[in-house]
């Protein structure tokens, strides 16, 4: 009866990490971006949206910029999507209107409109 040693010496050991790493590769990506990352994220957005005033905070500019370059995939992007989405169904008119508007003044481009009729599975 042959041992499990011999089955896989170094060399088979290394070829089968090489195989499994390029499988892992060529599967489709999952979304990485939980919820909880894309609310602490926008943290310093809140009180904008819910009250409204001038200028944005910095700290909610920053926050968006660093989740939309932390959003590279596209799973990532559609549960983005998908966790302003589900809040979105409770904003009012006028929180919407500046949540949809963080994108113009913070000079970034949110890959997808916000709103609580948003189609994530279209999302790129």
């Amino acid at each position: 009866m042959a041992s499990y040693s011999n089955l896989l010496s170094p060399k088979k050991s290394l070829n089968l990490l090489l195989i499994c790493t390029v499988l892992a590769a060529a599967l489709p990506a999952e979304a990485l971006l939980s919820c909880s990352t894309v609310f602490s994220s926008l943290e310093g957005c809140a009180t904008y949206i819910v009250l409204g005033g001038r200028p944005v905070p910095p700290e909610c500019c920053s926050g968006l910029k660093s989740l939309i370059s932390t959003a590279k995939t596209i799973p990532d992007r559609k549960s983005f999507c998908s966790c302003i989405k589900g809040v979105a169904y409770s904003a009012t008119p006028e929180e919407l209107a500046r949540a949809a508007g963080l994108s113009r003044r913070c000079h970034a481009r949110v890959p997808f409109k916000i709103s609580p009729d948003v189609d994530c599975s279209k999302v790129k």
